[in-house]
């Protein structure tokens, strides 16, 4: 059956997964996301069967969104995601984030690379299938929010050291994307989750950790209400990530 190039997914705020504000907190509603572009590749052909059978995996680059809100306990909520651009390398890939009213209530921009698994170098997306990828791409779908930026830390300060464990690690045998999210945003405390939310959150991935290595994560603000979070694995860069709060 031939597929439409925008696909629209349904998730609920499960009590489990909120915080302690009741809401979806970024880390799990961008896992939502990851799992959107999953199944919308996946049915275009280009997902885990594709995947599987070739040696290669998609792997996310960088991320941004932007809420308005986040979806509350028990709420439902939908997800659309479309791939608004293909390179040789990379794919922009967007989202729009709606409610139960079927109301806007955030975005979110990405950028993924197809890599083969053993070499973990990049393959050339358009010729993936004979360039059966950009029959996907719908330029004039709109996302209105600014593309992710480039984070630099010039003076960051040391706030936190973890060794990666067992429940950081994915399939690929690397430190999860989302688990990334997860330990910046432990670096905030809770107050000011109680006082505060998150209006945008990016992250860029530079490259890998594993099972029992010890993340640094350097912080600075250079703004009010802007955190820039690098986090490092053996002097290595791993990723980097900026977090803009708002008062409620």
């Amino acid at each position: 059956m031939e597929q439409s190039k925008v696909g629209r997914y349904k998730f609920m705020a499960e009590p489990f997964h909120v915080d302690c504000n009741g809401e979806l907190p970024m880390n799990v509603l961008s896992n939502c996301m990851l799992n959107a572009a999953d199944f919308h590749s996946d049915a275009r052909g280009f997902g885990i069967t594709f995947l599987r059978e070739n040696k290669c995996t998609w792997v996310l680059s960088r991320l941004a969104v932007e809420m308005n809100r986040m979806p509350y306990q028990y709420e439902s909520f939908e997800i659309e995601t479309w791939c608004e651009k293909i390179y040789r390398f990379f794919t922009d890939r967007n989202y729009n984030v709606y409610d139960g009213q079927g109301k806007i209530i955030g975005h979110a921009r990405s950028v993924w690379a197809m890599i083969d698994i053993d070499t973990r170098k990049p393959l050339d997306l358009l010729s993936v299938q004979s360039g059966r990828l950009v029959d996907y791409v719908d330029p004039d779908l709109e996302c209105p929010m600014e593309k992710p930026s480039h984070i630099k830390l010039h003076e960051g300060k040391l706030v936190k050291e973890y060794t990666s464990q067992y429940s950081d690690i994915d399939i690929n045998g690397h430190v999860n994307s989302v688990k990334y999210m997860q330990h910046i945003l432990d670096i905030f405390p809770m107050e000011k989750y109680k006082a505060q939310r998150i209006k945008r959150f990016e992250i860029a991935y530079v490259s890998e950790c594993y099972y029992g290595n010890t993340l640094s994560f350097y912080k600075e603000e250079p703004e009010e209400n802007i955190s820039d979070i690098e986090v490092k694995c053996n002097d290595t860069v791993a990723c980097r990530s900026r977090v803009v709060f708002e008062n409620k």
